[in-house]
């Protein structure tokens, strides 16, 4: 039986998913990366990197599945197929300039913000914001201590530090999903998305959607074990602040974008082209939404 096991095993095409080593990310993953459910012929298994790492990786094709920031599809699109489920969207809410209490917003906006990495979604959405600021690339969890050290005058926070800042009594200078929503006819700012490549072919690639979508689903539907498992890749956060978090980012949007979240991807990449940071050629009109149904 152990000889018939290991042979159905090896018979198994590894499909790897790249994603961030935050709750919302492991949370919509979990069912499909812990065998919950059925994807013959597949096995799925997890490579968690930061989110521009995760980029990276992408423009080098490496990974059958990722995490991807909406800002650095247009330069894997090629390659990669967008998934219409798996989105991190801000509805109101998203990435914050932080810094200490008592600085003036004008003088941060003059100063040296830290930024999570030039090829995320919160770098390109600063930049819409408040133009051609001096920042400093540091690891995204590791800015709330170089605002706090005086490293930098202020920090770009994603992930839980969007959550956990106001245990360091920073103050908040600029949220991304509220400046973009009243810029934007109340539109969601599209963050990351998952990306499946398309070398691996058509049915295979729309078969792999499906799951992640059956995946997130399953979380959605068994918070109590999603969100254990979830808990793991926190820094430390309490339950609490572990469910906030991801019911922020992991919803129905992620089941499916729908037509607001389509809509507001290509607008984010076409006002990133009007300031020059997406590659003019790219048309956010012809993005495909591999598994949309609707």
């Amino acid at each position: 039986m152990d000889e018939e096991n290991n042979l159905n095993s090896e018979s198994l095409k590894v499909v790897r998913i790249g994603h961030s080593p935050d709750p919302d990310d492991a949370f919509m993953f979990h069912a499909l990366t812990s065998g919950l459910i059925s994807t013959p012929g597949y096995h799925f298994v997890h490579e968690l990197q930061d989110i521009e790492t995760l980029n990276q990786r992408a423009m080098n094709r490496e990974l059958e599945v990722s995490a991807i920031s909406i800002h650095s599809f247009p330069e894997v699109a090629e390659d990669y197929a967008l998934m219409n489920c798996g989105a991190s969207m801000g509805e109101g809410y998203g990435p914050m300039v932080v810094a200490k209490s008592g600085r003036d917003t004008e003088d941060i906006k003059n100063g040296l913000i830290a930024v999570p990495g030039l090829k995320t979604s919160a770098y390109l959405g600063l930049r819409m914001a408040w133009g051609d600021v001096a920042i400093k690339v540091i690891a995204f969890d590791e800015i709330i201590e170089a605002v706090n050290s005086g490293e930098v005058d202020a920090g770009l926070i994603i992930h839980e530090g969007q959550l956990t800042y106001v245990e360091h009594e920073l103050d908040v200078h600029l949220d991304l999903g509220v400046w973009w929503s009243e810029h934007n006819e109340g539109l969601p700012l599209p963050l990351g998305g998952n990306i499946v490549r398309k070398d691996l072919g058509r049915e295979t690639i729309e078969n792999i959607t499906n799951w992640t979508r059956m995946s997130i689903i399953h979380a959605l539907e068994n918070p109590e074990q999603a969100l254990e498992f979830a808990k793991a890749w926190g820094r430390g956060i309490d339950d609490q602040t572990n469910e906030k978090f991801v019911k922020m980012y992991v919803n129905e949007r992620t089941i499916d974008y729908g037509d607001e979240g389509r809509e507001a991807i290509r607008r984010f990449l076409k006002k990133g082209q009007e300031i020059g940071m997406i590659n003019a050629k790219f048309e956010p009109d012809s993005i495909e939404f591999i598994g949309r149904t609707s």
